[in-house]
C-alpha cells in the first residue's frame, strides 16, 4: 500500500520554511556551509541552497557528503569541500528522512573532527526511531511509522513526493 504523505507542492513549501529557518539561525553569518548526504539529502540540500540564495547576501556553499550508509563507520565519511572550507563556519547537515539516526550521527561525527563556528541538521522527514542521541533541528514533517513502513522520498523535476509504504 503506497500513500501519498507530501505532494509536490507541499514539499516546496517545507522546504521553503526550512531555508528562512536557516536563515533566522544565521542572519550574521557571511557564509553558510549546506551539506547534503548523497542521495536524497543532497538534493535537499540543494533546493535549501537555491531557496536561501534568494533570501541571503551570506554566500551559500553546498557541500556533497557521500558515505556508506549501510556501513559508515568502515567506509569513512567524504566531502566534497576540503576541512579549510568549513573551519570556522556554520554548518548544516541535510538529509532527506531520519530513521534511526545513523547517517546523520555519522555526518556530525566528521564535521565535529573539526573547529566550526555551529552544527545544525535539517531533514524532510523526521520518523522518530532513533538509535542514536540526534535531533533534527529543522525538519518538514515528523511521522510516527511502524518499523515495518518505509518512507519513499522522490526527487524529479516538477514532481517531488513523500510516500509511506
Amino acid at each position: 500500500m503506497l500513500n501519498r504523505i507530501l505532494t509536490h507542492d507541499q514539499i516546496q513549501h517545507k522546504v521553503k520554511r526550512i531555508a528562512y529557518q536557516i536563515y533566522e539561525a544565521n542572519v550574521t553569518e557571511k557564509e553558510i556551509v549546506i551539506a547534503g548526504i548523497e542521495g536524497g539529502g543532497l538534493n535537499l540540500a540543494k533546493k535549501i541552497a537555491n531557496v536561501l540564495k534568494k533570501i541571503t547576501e551570506a554566500d551559500i556553499v553546498l557541500c556533497k557528503m557521500k558515505m556508506d550508509k549501510k556501513n559508515p563507520l568502515e567506509s569513512g565519511v567524504v566531502t566534497s569541500i576540503p576541512e579549510e572550507g568549513y573551519t570556522n563556519k556554520s554548518i548544516v547537515l541535510v538529509d532527506d528522512v531520519l530513521n534511526s539516526g545513523t547517517t546523520l550521527i555519522y555526518g556530525v561525527h566528521h564535521f565535529l573532527k573539526t573547529p566550526i563556528k555551529q552544527l545544525k541538521t535539517a531533514v524532510l522527514v523526521n520518523r522518530n526511531h532513533k538509535k542514536y542521541p540526534i535531533k533534527a533541528d529543522y525538519k518538514g514533517i515528523s511521522l510516527s511509522t511502524s518499523l515495518n513502513e518505509h518512507v519513499r522520498v522522490e526527487f524529479e523535476a516538477r514532481n517531488n513526493a513523500v510516500y509511506l509504504e
